[in-house]
């Protein structure tokens, strides 16, 4: 079964079966990611799941983005992955009691820049002399 995520211009896909616990990211363990902060992030659905994770294999392939929005897409699609394959009312509301987020997505975006400043918001200096 396939599922998706996404954060800001970040997509991940993940795909489902059943199996012993294993997660891939990319095609790497999700235990070997180098950076601890993104590891966290895509763990803690699994985290959430309890002994439901043992019984599925997950593969996420992500792309686009930045480091933080492709950890927040591939665990929102490992949640909806576990959700949508156990169907299980009591992980998604434990889910969702956590974090609203990992499976409804985030839907703000960065504002686009405007003219008169170096931004969205600020605006360049004035000096009247």
């Amino acid at each position: 079964m396939v599922f998706d995520g996404a954060r800001k211009t970040a997509r991940a896909t993940a795909v489902v079966r059943s199996g012993q616990g294993r997660v891939r990211i990319n095609g790497l363990l999700l235990e070997s990611i180098p950076n601890y902060l993104q590891r966290e992030i895509m763990i803690t659905p699994l985290r959430l799941a309890g002994d439901i994770r043992y019984k599925v294999d997950v593969d996420v392939d992500v792309e686009g983005g930045g480091v933080m929005g492709q950890a927040y897409a591939a665990a929102i699609a490992i949640s909806r992955a576990l959700v949508g394959f156990t169907r299980s009312a009591e992980l998604k509301r434990r889910l969702i009691q956590y974090d609203r987020h990992l499976l409804a997505g985030d839907s703000r975006r960065t504002e686009p820049k405007k003219f008169g400043g170096p931004g969205p918001r600020r605006r360049y200096q004035k000096s009247f002399r």
